[in-house]
């Protein structure tokens, strides 16, 4: 199976999932790799979310492909393409952190709008925005096992609360509640890592108070 141009690619990009693999499974075997890239952004996620190492996400993405590949035919439809995928990425990663013994169940009880960006963000605002990610992701990579994954496919990836649920095979009650706690842990976790304190926020340090008496004072000459 050979890589598949670009021009072919943006061709076949119009069909649905279902229809793609229906031309893989008619013999066009390259074109799986429509679905690769349509839906690695997804299947990194869910993986990374299990495994919480990157290196070891893109294994489990890999595993993951040829697993679906090699079953292809046992799509039924029945689920949505990308949703059959990411359980059995789901699964591969799963087995793995079982295997080396670093997994609770995930099904378990552990307690405990995306964000407006400005057209053309400044260097500070960008550095700040590549802090924020990182503490961000220590934050989430800190969740309790069964709430990370519904946290990074419900908030991360946008999936809805029904999409969720089918993905996991769990009911949307259980969604409901684990997103809550992981909301709630990551907020606290991201103050605690930032280390915030109330009497610290909305600074008015002396750049911006330069500034402000620069522009009164030109304005009352």
């Amino acid at each position: 199976m050979h890589v598949v141009s670009g021009l072919v690619l943006e061709r076949w990009s119009a069909l649905s999932d279902e229809q793609v693999v229906a031309e893989v499974l008619a013999g066009h075997t390259a074109l799986f790799e429509v679905l690769m890239r349509r839906h690695n952004e997804r299947v990194y996620r869910a993986a990374r979310a299990i495994v919480r190492d990157e290196r070891e996400a893109e294994d489990v993405m890999q595993q993951a492909y040829v697993n679906a590949y090699a079953h292809l035919r046992q799509f039924d439809g029945r689920a949505k393409f990308l949703t059959w995928l990411t359980r059995i990425a789901i699964n591969e990663a799963l087995a793995r952190v079982r295997k080396a013994g670093r997994l609770s169940p995930l099904d378990d009880d552990e307690g405990s709008e995306r964000m407006a960006t400005e057209p053309t963000p400044d260097p500070e605002r960008i550095a700040f925005s590549a802090e924020l990610r990182g503490l961000l992701e220590a934050a989430i990579d800190a969740l309790p096992n069964s709430c990370r994954t519904v946290f990074m496919l419900r908030q991360v990836e946008g999936l809805s609360t029904a999409e969720t649920a089918e993905t996991l095979e769990l009911s949307e009650d259980v969604v409901k509640t684990r997103l809550s706690r992981a909301r709630a842990a990551v907020r606290r976790d991201l103050f605690e890592r930032a280390g915030l304190a109330v009497g610290d926020t909305f600074r008015f340090l002396q750049p911006r108070c330069d500034r402000v008496v620069a522009a009164v004072f030109a304005r009352l000459v």
